[in-house]
């Protein structure tokens, strides 16, 4: 990996309609789990991981994935590469976030996985800013990511970790990720 650690981009400009429109009565990164914001969640598992991070939350949201991307990565455009992570999930360990980066190592494109289901963050490295920053749209680094698998750049890293690929979208993830929660507390709790 280069000298300097790769930022991790919090992406928080989405307007939650799904959430809004499954019955949530408020923006889905302020909607309350285990009694904090569901995006205090994300930054508190950002800080933890040691890592550099930049919030992308412009007052007047974006028109998508893509461009919250550009955004985030032409604000840090010295980084030595990017950890693209949705403010969405609530449940990522530090410990995920830190593998992710580490195994920039091993490809330009890190993609973590669990279960064989694709989550995030998606890890680049500094040879991706143009591409990253031309992005616009809903499809985030689809695109990017595909290129990158054409040119053999991608490594696939399996995680043990349910909170990359556990969103919030609707106020039933909301449930099932209190639900989460709790039970991870509660196994802590009768380990000791």
């Amino acid at each position: 990996m280069p000298e300097a650690q790769p930022v991790i981009i919090i992406l928080a400009a989405g307007k939650g309609e799904r959430f809004r429109a499954g019955g949530g009565t408020t923006y889905k990164l302020e909607a309350l789990l285990a009694g904090k914001p569901v995006l205090q969640h994300v930054l508190a598992a950002a800080q933890a991981s040691g890592l550099p991070w930049h919030l992308v939350r412009p007052e007047g949201g974006t028109d998508g994935m893509g461009e919250s991307i550009a955004l985030g990565v032409k604000a840090t455009p010295d980084a030595a590469g990017w950890l693209i992570l949705p403010g969405d999930l609530p449940l990522i360990t530090a410990a995920s976030l830190q593998r992710v980066a580490q195994a920039l190592n091993e490809k330009p494109v890190v993609v973590p996985y669990y279960q064989q289901r694709h989550g995030h963050p998606v890890g680049f490295r500094r040879e991706y800013f143009d591409s990253l920053t031309l992005l616009t749209g809903d499809e985030g680094a689809k695109a990017v990511v595909q290129a990158a698998r054409a040119c053999a750049d991608v490594f696939s890293l399996a995680l043990n970790d349910p909170g990359i690929v556990q969103d919030i979208d609707v106020p039933e993830d909301l449930a099932a990720a209190e639900h989460d929660k709790n039970n991870a507390v509660q196994i802590l709790r009768t380990r000791w």
